[in-house]
């Protein structure tokens, strides 16, 4: 009857973990249902038709807005709207787009180096889209002044050149019937930073007072769940604002607050899962900054200046600089250390671990470089971290079979003592002390394992460079869950498991290799404990299945070299396989 009891509360424990499972990790660990697909990084409304065109102007500024702008024009695909303006070409070796000459907006960025899907012919990444789309997305510059005409976003600018390239800057140019004279002069190096000098000069008889800014408007947000705010993935408004990188704030927060306001800045924008936009005044420079929502579905972050006075027969220059791109690790910590932006690695949320998850990337990232295939790289680092932990498996080892060899009189005395818990666990504790054992030995290596699983999680969920990297034969994604799946035939029936019966080749290696290692430990001397681990292998194997590819594969193959670690210290030590067998 004791022994069905047990089985009974294993059986039920393991569904409980295993369907409460499927809610935690959908909360807290997210993982792509399929491998990424971006078509635009902005999105659309919950219906998928499209919300209020953005005004472009700023809003929630410490400053008197801009002039207003005119009324919004109706959606139009984004290829017709980038071919009925004036442009000017964007080419460098990562980037290609326009700049949009009616409101000098930066409103046509692709990534070139980074692909849609993992099909060969996929199209490049769209970062940015014209004010008129229904992914509109797009950075401005500009100013607000008291007394006179600036310009706004229908203001027509002319150009000193057709491209804009890392040898060749562009300049833009407006006047207006007063005598002030307005230029943008913008460049960008071979990345993704464009620097945008603002000139104003009065060649009025009076002088003006003005104030400059730099913004980013955001139409949407996106759509695919695994792209939301999550407990361990930012995504949405943040900057290094007020003295402090800012990742409490989504979208959410301005739908329900309209604004969020700071009195200093380094920088400030939207970040996607993968990809960056952001606005970043000169080093040092004091501005006050905001992040609100405008309009329903419309989101924007911007700095402005302090308003000074220009007076007659002279000029105003300030710097803004903007990032549009991939959230690359060396070419963030690149620009933070050479350019002076704070911080802005900390566009990638790394999160607790942030002082464990750069190593463990800084070395995956090398041994790929190395090796050139990134599974292969993730299998020679769990040999690396292997290696590290072996002299604590050994202490685990001799302790497992310490705890096997006292097991008999561990027995005796819960018997003698079972009506007399607190005695029991004295007596317990003593019996650890007179043979030297440490009960907690061979937890320390579960322990240290968390620490590593969750930073290899945010790695592979995180960094741009492990995205669409594939591993070998019908791997062709590693930060994407397994796409073979046993209960459609992997990709016969044409329908897709839920994630908790999503099981592939891979979860099942994961379930058997759990089983064949658990075999290899001394048996628990609790019956429910022992029924317990006969199931958690194949438990964790569904737990398992619906992550990233490139997790289960670091998890079989930590399961593999320790097995074969307990095999060579059981012939290296033969008490030990003696300690286990009795």
């Amino acid at each position: 009857m004791d022994d069905k009891r047990n089985l009974i509360a294993a059986i039920l424990l393991s569904v409980a973990i295993l369907l409460g499972w499927n809610f935690v990790a959908e909360k807290f660990f997210p993982t792509p249902a399929k491998p990424d697909v971006t078509t635009t990084v902005a999105g659309t409304d919950a219906n998928g038709a499209p919300a209020a065109t953005p005004q472009g102007q700023p809003t929630g500024l410490p400053t008197p807005p801009a002039q207003v702008a005119p009324a919004a024009r109706a959606t139009v695909p984004v290829e017709a709207a980038l071919a009925a303006d004036n442009r000017v070409a964007i080419e460098t070796p990562a980037l290609s787009g326009s700049i949009n000459l009616v409101g000098a907006r930066i409103d046509d960025i692709t990534l070139t180096r980074y692909r849609q899907t993992i099909e060969k012919n996929a199209p490049p990444v769209r970062l940015f889209a014209p004010a008129n789309t229904r992914a509109a997305y797009f950075a401005s510059v500009g100013w607000s002044a008291q007394g006179i005409e600036v310009p706004g976003p229908a203001s027509v600018w002319t150009a000193s050149g057709a491209k804009l390239t890392p040898t060749t800057p562009v300049t833009l140019s407006w006047a207006n019937p007063t005598g002030q004279t307005f230029r943008i002069e913008y460049s960008i190096d071979a990345n993704y930073l464009i620097t945008a000098k603002q000139t104003i000069a009065n060649t009025g008889g009076a002088p003006v007072t003005v104030s400059s800014y730099a913004l980013i408007d955001r139409l949407g947000k996106p759509t695919d769940p695994h792209e939301q705010d999550s407990w361990t993935i930012h995504v949405g408004p943040t900057g290094y604002l007020g003295g402090k990188s800012v990742f409490d704030v989504d979208y959410k927060d301005l739908d329900k607050d309209g604004a969020v306001k700071y009195d200093s800045a380094a920088w400030l924008g939207f970040t996607d899962k993968y990809w960056l936009a952001a606005i970043i005044p000169a080093k040092g420079e004091r501005v006050t900054a905001s992040m609100s929502a405008p309009a329903p579905d419309n989101y924007q972050t911007l700095f402005a200046r302090d308003f000074r006075q220009i007076a007659p027969g002279t000029q105003v220059t300030t710097t803004s600089r903007i990032f549009a791109g991939a959230k690359e690790v060396r070419t963030l910590s690149a620009y933070q250390d050479d350019q002076g932006i704070t911080r802005l690695s900390n566009a990638i949320d790394w999160g607790w671990f942030e002082f464990f998850a750069v190593p463990i990337f800084k070395l995956l990232d090398w041994l790929f470089r190395q090796i050139g295939n990134f599974g292969v790289a993730i299998m020679v680092l769990t040999l690396i971290i292997r290696g590290a932990m072996f002299p604590i498996a050994q202490r685990q080892f001799h302790s497992m079979a310490q705890m096997r060899l006292v097991q008999p009189k561990m027995k005796a005395l819960q018997e003698r003592f079972k009506d007399d818990k607190p005695k029991m666990q004295q007596e317990l504790m003593k019996l650890y002390k007179d043979e030297k054992i440490n009960p907690l030995a061979g937890c320390l290596p579960i322990v240290i394992q968390i620490p590593i699983f969750y930073a290899l999680y945010k790695v592979l969920m995180l960094t741009i460079e492990m995205r669409h990297q594939p591993f070998a034969l019908w791997i062709r994604d590693l930060s994407a869950p397994d796409p073979l799946h046993f209960l459609n035939l992997f990709g016969l029936l044409p329908f897709t498991p839920p994630s908790l019966l999503a099981l592939g080749p891979l979860a099942l290696m994961l379930g058997i290799t759990m089983f064949l290692q658990f075999r290899l430990n001394p048996q628990a001397t609790d019956p429910v404990q022992q029924q317990v681990f006969k199931i958690m292998p194949w438990l964790f194997m569904f737990i398992m299945a619906p992550f990233a590819a490139g997790l289960l594969l670091y998890w079989i193959t930590n399961n593999i070299l320790s097995i074969a670690q307990q095999q060579w210290m059981y012939r290296k030590f033969p008490q030990l396989r003696t300690a286990v067998a009795k």
